[in-house]
């Protein structure tokens, strides 16, 4: 079509110039009339059907040439789609794994050390001996007392999820454990109240260590291996040991608020044998803990815990509820921190002692009880940049009936003392001495000592 236009404009261009020309051209110059005959008229005829005949071959190949481009476009959108898919596809699984990594935390903590130990026992009026027992091993050797490797991935603001491996190693006892520590969903309804689901922070041992500051030096008192207990004229390493878990599987529902004036409270109902040992009893133990901050550098707190620490069982021996009470006056700021703790059982080792397979079965066992008390006082200054001093005791009596309904008391007494270089935000290393020294009963006295010397540290991630 538009090469029909152009020869119709050509053609009357030339008409209309020659028009022109002629129009302009003076009478007595313009050329005579022309005949054209019929043979000329025929030949003008032919080659103006051979003009149309090449316009109308031009036309086509014009078109052909314009469809060929339209389906060249095609393609090329096509392939552009094409191409654009699999982006799109990588671009949606880029996008869940950037939600995946950031919704997911994965750290670890790590408590080590490397120390000298010298243990001495003395029973009666013997002297006094170098020896290994009660928890104690002499000599020099590094130690990884736990290594926390945690996984926290939180599905949305309400749910999430906690994996806690805990591990220990511990080369002059030759031994490593891996245990699961903590694994729990969680849900978060408000900041007054969240709901955990599985094996979890018990409320009171997590707690004071938040406070105390040194754990990866030492225990708190209701945590720290105690080696007595009444086991005939000495102590053994099956003594009472701690007076409570840092974690146990069953249900636990806490909340807080914060800044001064402000409140935290946990109530846990649990197996009873710690993170260490899920098993089944006819009953469930409650620990519950309520905090109170006047101001948030300082807080007051009372605890308890009771029930049969997953000892009641299908035809065993009926035992009494083990019993704790606790509380906890502490300070802490960017350069002082102080704090006393107290608890107080009963029957916590009565539990574990008799059920059914030694003395004390049947009427006899009715006559036999215990109760502990204990207090801890700790203290530490930071006096020049990252380093801190620090001292800490704790004093245990422990008491306990015989057969014969005779008391009998064992007291244990623990300090150490130490300097703290903070290396990295993330990275603690302390000089520590440590003393422990135990006192049997005086019928059938024993006295264990145990002093260690070395460096403790802590590595987060």
């Amino acid at each position: 079509m538009r090469s029909k236009l152009l020869t119709v404009a050509i053609a009357a261009g030339l008409g209309v110039t020659s028009f022109s020309a002629l129009a302009a051209t003076p009478k007595s110059q313009q050329p005579a009339r022309v005949t054209v005959d019929a043979a000329t008229l025929q030949q003008l005829q032919a080659q103006l059907a051979a003009l149309q005949a090449k316009v109308s071959e031009l036309e086509s190949k014009q078109e052909a040439q314009a469809d060929a481009q339209i389906e060249t476009a095609k393609a090329v959108n096509d392939v552009q789609v094409a191409a654009t898919k699999p982006t799109e596809d990588l671009s949606k699984k880029l996008d869940a794994l950037n939600k995946l990594v950031d919704n997911t935390h994965v750290g670890g903590t790590m408590f080590f050390d490397v120390s000298n130990m010298s243990h001495s026992e003395k029973i009666g009026t013997n002297p006094s001996n170098h020896k290994d027992g009660h928890g104690a091993t002499n000599g020099t050797g590094f130690d990884v007392k736990r290594f926390y490797l945690t996984v926290d991935h939180k599905f949305d603001d309400v749910w999430s999820a906690n994996l806690t491996t805990d591990f220990n190693y511990q080369s002059t006892l030759s031994q490593t454990s891996l245990f699961v520590k903590k694994a729990y969903v969680q849900g978060k309804f408000d900041p007054l109240f969240t709901v955990r689901f599985g094996a979890a922070d018990m409320p009171w041992i997590p707690f004071v260590e938040k406070w105390y500051g040194y754990r990866y030096v030492e225990n708190t008192i209701t945590d720290r291996s105690f080696e007595g207990g009444r086991s005939g004229g000495t102590a053994t390493a099956g003594g009472v040991g701690a007076f409570g878990n840092s974690s146990d599987w069953g249900v636990h529902a806490l909340g807080a608020t914060t800044g001064d004036n402000s409140i935290n409270y946990q109530v846990s109902v649990v197996n009873g044998r710690g993170y260490r040992n899920l098993s089944r009893s006819k009953s469930v133990d409650a620990e519950a803990r309520f905090g109170y901050s006047p101001i948030e550098q300082m807080v007051i707190a009372l605890g308890g815990y009771s029930g049969k620490r997953g000892n009641d069982v299908e035809d065993g021996v009926p035992t009494r509820t083990a019993s704790r009470g606790d509380a906890m006056v502490a300070w802490r700021d960017k350069t002082w921190g102080a704090g006393a703790e107290y608890f107080h059982s009963e029957n916590w080792d009565d539990i574990l002692k008799y059920q059914g397979t030694g003395p004390g079965v049947g009427v006899a066992q009715g006559t036999v009880k215990d109760k502990a008390d204990g207090y801890s006082v700790w203290a530490d200054w930071h006096f020049y940049d990252q380093f801190a001093v620090f001292a800490r005791y704790d004093h245990v009596s422990y008491k306990y009936t015989t057969l014969t309904d005779v008391e009998r008391e064992l007291k244990d007494k623990y300090y150490n003392a130490g300097i703290s270089y903070d290396v990295l935000k993330n990275l603690k290393l302390a000089l520590v001495y440590k003393h422990n020294q135990l006192d049997g009963p005086f019928a059938t006295p024993y006295h264990y000592k145990t002093n260690e010397v070395g460096f403790w540290g802590m590595l987060s991630f």
